[in-house]
């Protein structure tokens, strides 16, 4: 079920599932939705876990402003600390991919006491700059320039059946979704910084499982060793591949909830293949 809070004016989406006082926030990547970390979400509310996925501004069901001014990394850090507020908890672990990463840190930056740890998966930092602006200018400029087009593609395709195959879907939506919206999502993000700059990422001390895997150049496995080893209190996962947590979930799943556990128990957890 759909549920709703406001932020800075706008309507935020998300979802809970499971119950209980640890609660975990899962934040998408870009262009993406909460339907990515769906399948995470309902694997760690089986093991006891309160999970929210939620549709940052800009993607989803949330409110999809298209000026590009209303978009940028610290305006979604302070989403999830509303979001963290609305819920009415006193701390929450941030689990985030990417963009959602990045949004955890600037989160995590601006007020450490809301945040009992986060797991960041493939953080976008200064090794993938270049990737990211030859990979996000063009689709920019596909976005405004062949905007009529676009947006007849996404018609038809709202009109497939959803929810059928997970990953297919998640997939289609980001070609359903309003090309205004999304360019200038990529517009704000783009002309902002990416992250907190190192000498604020070395300050913040919230214990942070970070997660990285090679051949990607959006998201070097460089940028999350140099994150884990940035973080006073940062540890490193290898993942085998960027599919890895989406089709075949098990070990990182296992290795994910064993240290959400931690976090709570005050046990740290011995993470496979860490550094």
């Amino acid at each position: 079920m759909t549920e709703r809070f406001t932020f800075e004016g706008h309507q935020i989406a998300y979802e809970e599932a499971g119950t209980g006082d640890r609660t975990v926030i899962l934040i998408h990547g870009l262009t993406f939705n909460r339907k990515m970390h769906r399948p995470l979400a309902a694997a760690l509310a089986e093991r006891g876990f309160r999970t929210v996925t939620v549709d940052l501004l800009g993607h989803g069901e949330s409110d999809r402003p298209v000026r590009s001014w209303e978009y940028s990394m610290s305006r979604y850090g302070r989403l999830l600390l509303a979001l963290i507020d609305h819920l009415e908890v006193a701390d929450a672990v941030l689990l985030g991919t990417s963009l959602g990463a990045n949004s955890s840190l600037e989160a995590a930056f601006m007020d450490p006491r809301k945040i009992r740890g986060m797991v960041l998966e493939m953080p976008v930092l200064e090794h993938s700059l270049i990737a990211v602006g030859g990979t996000f200018l063009p689709l920019f400029a596909v976005l405004r320039g062949g905007e009529p087009i676009v947006r007849l593609v996404g018609r038809a395709l709202r009109k497939l059946p959803t929810e059928r195959r997970w990953l297919t879907d998640i997939l289609l939506d980001t070609v359903r979704q309003d090309p205004r919206a999304t360019s200038a999502v990529l517009l704000g993000l783009f002309f902002g910084r990416v992250a907190p700059p190192r000498a604020e990422r070395e300050s913040i001390e919230v214990p942070t499982l970070v997660i990285g895997h090679h051949v990607d150049p959006i998201h070097p496995f460089s940028d999350a060793g140099m994150l884990a080893k940035e973080l006073p209190n940062g540890r490193l996962l290898e993942a085998s591949s960027i599919l890895e947590l989406r089709i075949a979930p098990k070990r990182l799943t296992d290795e994910i909830a064993s240290y959400l556990d931690g976090l709570w128990s005050g046990v740290p957890s011995e993470v496979g293949a860490a550094q």
